[in-house]
């Protein structure tokens, strides 16, 4: 089975996974024998070598179920923003400012580039993968709807996903801003209780103790019980989940209805990327492996390669 081993410890890379094998990989990445080398300040290996060695680690995270060929010419933009600071000639006569209006726009540009002084350039390398973060099956991770990307990819294909209140079924598709999906919540593991099973329910009858603890008409609990069990979403998240239980500022969640909507692209700023990944947003592994994937992409495309373009939603489009 071609998923059977992404957790392996002999190769120890990080994967869109709640997994305790994943969650260690991750910390031998972070903090073991591991991290150290990835560090290339003082590596002997080549320059070809520290590019392979980061590309690799990118895409074992980040779309590993892509297809090489078809994430290069798909999934990767032409360039990445250019965020060089640009050097405003300031007025130093605030007199002559006041008597123009433009004290709080000298007010408000001092701002910004004390702001990016302080907290450095934008990490726009990260951007290489936001057309990763567009794909349905990624957008029901993100959102903590499945245990994994591949679980989620799984239930696309099922058919327990719908796109805008209709049944879809390709993982593929590429999300485009305002779009909403729907998960079914029998589908959704961490909302189900633990080892219950309609089965075991049928089978199993309560004691005499527990018949007379519990009480058989509803009306005789007290109003703070009910509330509590009415408006609250039952959450049973697995062992060592909570590392990962986040949800990126472009995605919209709502649990008590099971649905999400993706609200824009996923964006940079000054000391922050809205592209959750293992590794440093603006550090050696992903320059390393955007200039691997800079000289080694396709430059061109063909009618017949357009044709089987995956699924890429525009926005007011189908």
């Amino acid at each position: 089975m071609r998923d059977a081993n992404v957790f392996a410890f002999r190769k120890a890379m990080p994967r869109m996974s709640w997994s305790p094998r994943n969650l260690y990989n991750l910390w031998r990445r972070s903090c073991a024998a591991e991290a150290e080398a990835i560090d290339f300040t003082r590596s002997p290996k080549t320059l070809f070598q520290q590019r392979w060695i980061s590309k690799a680690l990118v895409r074992a995270y980040h779309g590993d179920f892509i297809n090489e060929k078809i994430f290069k010419r798909w999934y990767l933009p032409d360039t990445l923003p250019d965020v060089r600071p640009r050097q405003h000639a300031l007025s130093s006569s605030g007199d002559l400012d006041a008597f123009a209006g433009r004290t709080e726009q000298l007010q408000r540009a001092k701002k910004k580039a004390y702001d990016e002084q302080k907290k450095g350039l934008a990490p726009v390398g990260s951007l290489m993968l936001a057309e990763v973060e567009r794909r349905i099956d990624v957008f029901m991770f993100r959102c903590c709807f499945a245990h994994s990307v591949y679980e989620a990819r799984r239930l696309v294909i099922h058919g327990s996903v719908l796109l805008n209140g209709k049944k879809h079924t390709n993982a593929n598709t590429r999300l485009a801003p305002g779009d909403m999906i729907s998960v079914d919540p029998a589908a959704i593991r961490f909302l189900q209780e633990p080892g219950s099973s309609k089965t075991e329910s049928e089978d199993e009858q309560p004691s005499d103790s527990e018949s007379k603890s519990e009480p058989s008409d509803p009306s005789q609990l007290s109003p703070s019980a009910k509330t509590t069990k009415s408006s609250l979403t039952p959450f049973h998240l697995p062992p060592y989940a909570s590392p990962f239980v986040f949800i990126p500022a472009y995605a919209e969640v709502s649990f008590p209805t099971c649905s999400a909507i993706y609200v824009r692209h996923p964006t940079a700023r000054p000391g922050y990327s809205e592209i959750p990944t293992p590794y440093d947003a603006d550090g050696e592994v992903i320059r390393l492996a955007w200039e691997w994937y800079s000289k080694m992409r396709p430059r061109t495309r063909s009618k017949s390669q357009m044709a089987r373009e995956p699924e890429n939603r525009r926005v007011g489009g189908q």
